[in-house]
């Protein structure tokens, strides 16, 4: 059976521009931008609306044309682009290992308190 067609890899500005969908749930330009400011006060409305468009035909996002002001929302779910994204950069960067990327993250990048959580997390699942 042959896999769906994947959409492309959003840059690292689209993915800006997605956590802010997946946070507001479907918006306006006008909503991102004025969600985009406040952690980037440099960011144009035009740079905002530009990038939702080229964004929505590039098949990241969906919009509703039903009222003047055009809603954009996310076409996949966070976790699924999230999951997608990891699956790609363990092929990568991991030669396919995902516990490679798991020793990696575990490096230097999780504070004590997020290995308390993650050693939770697999305590639970050997129950």
């Amino acid at each position: 059976m042959p896999e769906p067609t994947a959409l492309p890899k959003p840059t690292a500005a689209e993915l800006e521009m997605l956590r802010l969908l997946w946070q507001l749930g479907p918006a306006s330009a006008k909503q991102v931008h004025q969600a985009a400011v406040a952690s980037r006060p440099d960011m144009a409305y035009a740079t905002v609306l530009r990038l939702l468009q080229l964004m929505h035909t590039k098949g990241l996002l969906t919009r509703d044309e039903s009222a003047r002001a055009h809603i954009y929302a996310p076409a996949q779910p966070q976790d699924s682009l999230q999951t997608s994204l990891i699956k790609d950069l363990i092929h990568k960067a991991f030669s396919g290992s995902g516990k490679e990327l798991v020793l990696a993250a575990l490096r230097g990048h999780v504070s004590a308190r997020e290995r308390a959580e993650i050693q939770a997390i697999l305590d639970e699942e050997q129950k």
